[in-house]
């Protein structure tokens, strides 16, 4: 009986343990780098077509600016502080009010700046990536393997290091590209351990 006690607490420890790395403690502005979302629209659109963002018909939008840790832990909704006062002021890269209203709970409370400060930086991160012109205004369904729409941001953003995009995926269909960067924004090598996409095709919904 001891040791059937002394087996379900050790488990109960392993368990605590892996469930860690999946948020760092709630440490607002401390984390090791960024993790950019661009949100690939037409895709999201599809299954969600009167959410806000959809009427305007965008390509990428910013979904979100990530603190992120090297050991695979990130902070997670740090407080219950209030997001902006006019989240319509970041419309022009992120068009709809309730996924800014997310991104401050679940990211922004953990970034260790005021909400204007941190959606200001958002922006400014997500406009210093070049988007490939094939993707501009795309009219058509296109598909190739994710290392040929990796190239296409490598080619935009030649300043970018090697490693430093990854492309994410849902049913063989593009989702989103993340970029990893510095606290001050510049590109930077994703750590090891980076979800990515793993299939060896995926399909890009067309912007029209």
């Amino acid at each position: 009986m001891k040791m059937k006690v002394l087996l379900i607490a050790l488990a109960m420890l392993v368990m605590g343990v892996g469930q860690g790395k999946a948020q760092a403690p709630a440490e607002p502005g401390k984390f090791d780098f960024f993790l950019l979302n661009l949100s690939w629209s037409p895709e999201f659109c599809v299954t969600h077509p009167t959410n806000g963002q959809c009427a305007a018909k965008p390509g990428f939008i910013l979904h979100g600016l990530w603190g992120e840790n090297l050991d695979g832990s990130f902070p997670y909704h740090c407080s219950s502080a209030p997001g902006p006062a006019h989240p319509e002021a970041y419309a022009d890269v992120t068009p709809d009010a309730s996924l800014i209203g997310h991104e401050w709970d679940a990211h922004g409370t953990c970034s260790g700046m005021a909400p204007d400060a941190y959606f200001s930086l958002a922006r400014k991160a997500f406009q210093t990536v070049a988007i490939p012109p094939e993707l501009k205004g795309l009219d058509h369904e296109i598909m190739l393997p994710p290392s040929g729409l990796l190239e296409m941001f490598a080619k935009a953003n030649p300043s970018f290091p090697a490693g430093s995009m990854v492309l994410s995926c849902g049913n063989n269909r593009l989702t989103a590209i993340e970029v990893c960067m510095t606290k001050g924004l510049v590109p930077m090598a994703c750590p090891v351990g980076i979800r990515a996409c793993r299939a060896n095709a995926v399909k890009v919904t067309p912007q029209q």
